[in-house]
């Protein structure tokens, strides 16, 4: 019988996608993302025998899709609601981390991949920011944002969300990400007002 302390899958996955928001994955062994998340090796192994690419790719889908459930909830009130969301989360996680966090899905997509091959992770990151793509065009379609404008309009604020979060931890201020915050509210408010 598994003893209560014993690490789930779950737990290893979560564990993973914080230390690569941290370092990114070619700055992280195994080993070293076992024992973030309080695991022992064998387990990590267990449950991951592909090794850590396989993690990886879990730990990208699990964050991807963590963003994902609350674009959905909270893009039901509309699109700057969404972003409200979006923003607070990240501020959350830069500002609660010293800083040292940021995006795991970010953080395998701005690594070099091997020559011969592009890694499941770094396809579970594309899809991850194609689907916050969706989230957000979607909910600018369904509060009036014209059809045509919306996708680009959600790349952007993705790209915008993104980047701001890299440079609030260069800069150890989170003064980018309030900018950003501004200048996408005031394009998504006049993307639904133009078709009000």
């Amino acid at each position: 019988m598994a003893k209560s302390s014993a690490p789930s899958r779950e737990r290893i996955v979560a564990g993973a996608a914080d230390l690569i928001s941290r370092r990114g994955l070619n700055a992280t062994s195994i080993r070293e993302l076992a024992k973030h998340a309080q695991a022992p090796l064998g387990s990590t192994y267990h449950f991951f025998p592909e090794g850590k690419q396989q993690l990886a790719t879990e730990a990208v889908r699990y964050a991807g899709g963590a963003i994902a459930r609350l674009l959905r909830k909270e893009l039901d009130a509309g699109p700057v609601a969404g972003l409200r969301a979006f923003l607070a989360l990240w501020r959350g996680i830069v500002v609660e981390s010293d800083f040292r966090a940021g995006c795991p899905v970010l953080a395998v997509s701005v690594e070099e991949p091997p020559a011969d091959e592009i890694p499941p992770a770094l396809v579970a990151a594309a899809e991850a920011f194609e689907e916050w793509e969706q989230l957000l065009a979607q909910a600018l379609r369904a509060h009036g944002a014209d059809a045509d404008r919306a996708p680009g309009l959600a790349a952007l604020i993705v790209a915008s969300v993104e980047g701001a979060i890299a440079m609030c931890r260069a800069k150890r201020s989170m003064q980018p990400l309030d900018q950003v915050a501004q200048q996408l509210e005031a394009l998504i408010d006049g993307a639904l007002d133009r078709r009000a």
